[in-house]
């Protein structure tokens, strides 16, 4: 038997116990001589300004993947259509498709509009001329063949002198800039329906452009 008594709580002690305690006094006797952000994570410094940019910069510029990158391409070409869509109702310079750019080619346009065109009326004549020679009557038949070939007359005759006074026009109001293929252009709106022409037109008949 010992001399003394050996408490049982000694004995039994949990180890434990024992190695959590000096670590516990440790951490409540190291102070940080560092400052932390609040907002940053516990137990990290706060990051230097350049530092915290970057990671902003590499995050804003991380590749995307392929089927993302086809996404925002079909979504940029979609939103471009619609503006080339308002912009041929509009008259918008900006959004224009390339070959209706410019102050030569909306002249020209504005020249076509602004007149009676002959050439513009060909395809309703044209129907009226293929009913006539369907018809089963050689009287008929005749009076649509020189009536077609009387409506292409006109219309040839009708287009070179548009496109001399259009050509003679654009040299006095552009005489420093490109007119090339101007005329053409102008002649090819001149075939199609006032209210079928893209871009809309922006002038009444008989208004000056």
């Amino acid at each position: 038997m010992p001399p003394y008594p050996v408490p049982l709580g000694f004995v039994f002690r949990s180890r434990a116990k024992e190695e959590k305690a000096p670590a516990a006094d440790k951490a409540l006797v190291t102070d940080s001589s560092e400052t932390r952000d609040p907002q940053a994570p516990k137990g990290r410094p706060t990051p230097k300004r350049s530092v915290a940019q970057a990671q902003r910069r590499s995050v804003a510029h991380t590749p995307m993947t392929r089927k993302d990158a086809a996404k925002r391409s079909r979504q940029e070409r979609r939103a471009a259509l619609d503006r080339q869509r308002q912009a041929l109702a509009s008259g918008d310079e900006r959004y224009l498709p390339a070959r209706d750019k410019g102050p030569v080619r909306r002249f020209a346009r504005d020249f076509i509009d602004s007149r009676f065109n002959i050439a513009e009326f060909f395809l309703p004549m044209a129907v009226v001329i293929l009913i006539l020679s369907m018809v089963r009557v050689p009287a008929l038949q005749n009076a649509a063949l020189l009536l077609w070939l009387f409506v292409i007359v006109l219309i040839v005759v009708d287009s070179a002198w548009s496109g001399f006074r259009l050509k003679k026009r654009l040299n006095e109001r552009f005489p420093d800039e490109s007119k090339r293929g101007a005329v053409a252009y102008a002649l090819m709106r001149s075939l199609q329906m006032r209210r079928l022409r893209l871009p809309k037109p922006q002038v009444k008949r008989g208004e000056r452009p």
